[in-house]
């Protein structure tokens, strides 16, 4: 991504919003921008158009109202994801930032720093609106800096749970996600303890990350689940199974690493198309995403608040269903 985001067309949610005043503002974010060929130009268009975000809001387990694009704020935290950011009030300033322009799903873990990340939300954002809704992850350790390793011991689970909410300043958390299904621990005992918690009214809603959709039905037996957060994006396909089932089940699906990741999305085919309707590769992929599907709920993040306007402008691309198939036999191709 370049440092100069398209931004929304000068457009601001000042304020904190009501749950019916976001209803309408993100029901109105199918208004359109300029994101296109000139056919699309002004509306002036030959044949029917989809915007991006056309279906922007999603129901999470049936009671958490969300805007499909949230903010992931795993990459607000220091060098490969440990420590504290360089620019801590440059971090609070994206946070922020992002529930202006809509945002109100926020993703973390409490791997993510380890701890930090959590802290700076806090730090950010507390007192919390009543639209935000934190999705916090546990069941990973980072005994190093390149380290990521599944614990999912009930006990742990447990005190990760208390530890998050203290963290985060909480009494319940809205979604919780087992990070990782810990191969050493059998998952039922894992998400029994969440269960655990689920009823002692620490949490109100579990989800999954990286699972099939056996692994999901399995866990559905113990508890219901209802989000699953799997590596997925316009180039990289590996979880369709997973996205299919939770279509199916009408299960939010959160695609981690939406542009990308670390890896980027260098591809020449894919530049060209986004360039030749006037936005990036990251605008394309993120645009991709919320047509895909009206469960997938991507969570781009960034620690740069010019990167953080151009992911939000994603949601008001405007194109033709054909445009739409081109640019996925492109992808498909990649």
């Amino acid at each position: 991504m370049n440092d100069e985001g398209l931004g929304i067309n000068g457009e601001r949610l000042c304020g904190i919003l009501t749950r019916r005043a976001f209803v309408r503002a993100a029901l109105a974010s199918g208004a359109t921008i300029l994101a296109g060929r000139a056919a699309t130009v002004l509306g002036a268009v030959s044949e029917k158009t989809t915007t991006a975000g056309e279906n922007s809001i999603f129901n999470i387990g049936g009671d958490l109202l969300v805007n499909r694009l949230g903010f992931g704020a795993m990459r607000l935290t220091g060098e490969g994801i440990w420590g504290w950011p360089p620019d801590r009030e440059n971090a609070r300033k994206v946070l922020r930032r992002a529930l202006e322009l809509g945002a109100n799903l926020i993703d973390t873990a409490d791997a993510y720093g380890p701890e930090t990340d959590e802290l700076l939300i806090a730090e950010a954002l507390y007192p919390y609106p009543k639209e935000l809704v934190i999705a916090t992850k546990g069941g990973q350790i980072r005994p190093g800096r390149e380290q990521w390793v599944p614990k999912g011991d009930p006990e742990y689970l447990k005190q990760c749970v208390d530890k998050s909410l203290k963290r985060l300043k909480l009494e319940r958390i809205d979604l919780y996600q087992l990070h990782r299904i810990d191969p050493k621990v059998p998952m039922e005992d894992s998400l029994g303890a969440l269960k655990e918690a689920q009823s002692a009214g620490k949490i109100r809603h579990i989800g999954l990350s990286e699972v099939s959709p056996e692994q999901v039905e399995r866990a559905r037996k113990t508890v219901p689940i209802v989000t699953v957060q799997n590596r997925y994006n316009i180039t990289d396909r590996k979880w369709e199974n997973t996205l299919s089932y939770c279509e199916k089940e009408q299960i939010g699906f959160m695609p981690w690493a939406p542009v990308g990741g670390t890896r980027g999305m260098t591809n020449a085919t894919l530049e060209k198309a986004a360039k030749d309707h006037g936005v990036t590769i990251y605008q394309l992929g993120l645009a991709w995403l919320l047509h895909r599907s009206s469960v997938i709920l991507p969570i781009p993040g960034t620690s740069s608040l010019a990167h953080l306007e151009e992911n939000m402008a994603a949601r008001k691309i405007q194109l033709t269903e054909e445009d739409w198939k081109t640019i996925d036999a492109l992808a498909s191709r990649a």
